[in-house]
């Protein structure tokens, strides 16, 4: 049996807060190969996810620890949905081929994922060109307010 503990999940945040890009993983997959793909991700507030689809596959979110919000788009960056995971939502499930995001709320948040494989990098079509030339702090700040119906300036 595969467990992620109280510890480790405590663990994985702390190695977050200490990397470069404020996100660590720990894959319950073996191999990157394999065809579901199933991680915990911890990420700290300023980490920069920036706005981006995977057209082969759905994508499932749960929050194991801290607070997610995540936002879906339409083509031209509007937002069509937006959910609190660890608040108003347990689970959302975002289409193949969906532009999404997602922003850590608390220190030591860590968020579980599930979707096809094998893994494959973001390619560049796939990173919605208006999100790109942004910082971080200026996607998360528009992402924590960001209300269905609007659109990225």
């Amino acid at each position: 049996m595969k467990r992620l503990t109280t510890s480790d999940l405590a663990d994985l945040g702390q190695q977050a807060q200490n990397a470069p890009r404020l996100r660590m993983n720990s894959n319950l997959h073996t191999d990157l190969a394999d065809p579901v793909q199933r991680l915990a991700i911890a990420m700290e507030p300023d980490t920069l996810i920036l706005p981006h689809r995977h057209p082969h596959t759905w994508e499932v979110l749960t929050a194991l620890r801290g607070r997610f919000t995540v936002l879906v788009f339409d083509d031209a960056g509007g937002v069509t949905e937006r959910a609190e995971l660890g608040e108003d939502s347990s689970v959302v499930e975002i289409p193949a081929g969906g532009w999404h995001a997602v922003l850590s709320r608390d220190v030591g948040a860590v968020i579980f994922e599930v979707k096809h494989g094998p893994y494959a990098p973001i390619a560049e079509a796939d990173v919605a060109a208006w999100g790109k030339g942004r910082t971080a702090t200026e996607l998360n700040a528009w992402y924590a307010k960001a209300q269905v119906g609007e659109r990225i300036a």
